[in-house]
């Protein structure tokens, strides 16, 4: 047999009908991935500890085995206004509901009741590993003159793991060609201020918890503490007084358009974000401000939003 080869990859993800029930996600379910890192077992180690008239290691048990990946998502849109994108399923499985409106746009909201699973295949080279139950957990980066990207990171119960021969055959069909972060693709308002802006990144900060219990098993979202940091230019505090906001616990909303084209542009909001101790650094020789973002709900459940158009 030959060596297996990491850099032939394949992802398969499909929302699950019944919790931790194998979706069978096929070529179509294909996801676009790169940077991925995958932990194909996470456990607890229970020690023997038993008595015995001599030395030596008595080995261990593995209990509670769970599997982890993460990858980067190009942010981009679906091709059509009112569209489903390719990635739908992975932020629905992050505890966001969609909403499509034809010809529009398709939204994502947070929902805590009636949470959605997926099911996870991870092929490299004929190698299958199966996670059921997954639930995830998504960021997103915005760095000037580079491509924005999602960071999903998916838990799931660990399911079979066999070789599968022929990798599946994935396309690109339906995914969207990003475009870079900058002036002309890329809108950023702070607090009513027109940003201008180094980088922004945002976590929705979900809680992924295995939980193994005598008559149940399954991944949770048990709690959510959306953040991010901001590094904007520094202008004067006429133009903005950012420790002043920070020092009054001042909340405003914040708004990322990027794209410009229907079909391709991707809206994140939040209404009510505080501000966090800023710290001053510089680059190019111009000075900036390093913001922590705090996202608060304003009405609940409302604190960070996702709409491709």
């Amino acid at each position: 047999m030959d060596a297996r080869r990491w850099n032939r990859l394949a992802t398969l993800h499909k929302l699950e009908t019944t919790y931790g029930t194998d979706a069978a996600p096929a070529a179509a379910d294909a996801l676009i991935l790169s940077n991925v890192t995958f932990t194909p077992m996470e456990a607890t180690e229970i020690q023997r500890g038993r008595m015995l008239p001599y030395l030596g290691n008595q080995g261990i048990l593995l209990s509670g085995r769970y599997g982890r990946m993460e990858a980067d998502i190009e942010v981009a849109g679906a091709g059509a206004a009112g569209t489903v994108p390719k990635y739908g399923s992975v932020l629905r499985a992050a505890g966001l509901a969609e909403t499509v409106t034809v010809g529009t746009s398709a939204e994502y909201t947070l929902v805590e009741d009636a949470q959605e699973s997926s099911s996870l295949y991870f092929l490299y080279d004929g190698t299958r590993h199966v996670l059921t139950g997954c639930r995830t957990n998504i960021a997103v980066t915005y760095t000037a003159l580079e491509i924005p990207h999602f960071r999903a990171t998916w838990v799931g119960l660990i399911g079979a793991v066999n070789d599968v021969g022929a990798m599946p055959a994935v396309t690109t069909t339906g995914w969207v060609d990003p475009v870079p972060v900058e002036k002309a693709n890329t809108v950023m308002s702070l607090h009513g201020w027109g940003a201008v802006a180094e980088s922004v990144s945002l976590d929705m900060g979900n809680t992924l918890t295995p939980r193994f219990l005598v008559g149940d098993e399954r991944v949770l979202i048990t709690d959510r503490s959306s953040t991010g940091t901001a590094v904007v230019e520094a202008r004067s505090v006429a133009t903005i007084d950012w420790l002043g906001r920070a020092k009054a616990r001042t909340r405003g909303p914040l708004s990322i358009v990027h794209g410009t084209t229907a079909g391709n542009i991707v809206e994140i909001t939040a209404p009510s974000v505080e501000i966090g101790r800023p710290t001053i650094g510089q680059r190019d020789n111009i000075v900036n401000y390093s913001l922590p973002l705090i996202l608060c709900p304003s009405t609940g459940r409302d604190e960070f939003k996702i709409t491709i158009k």
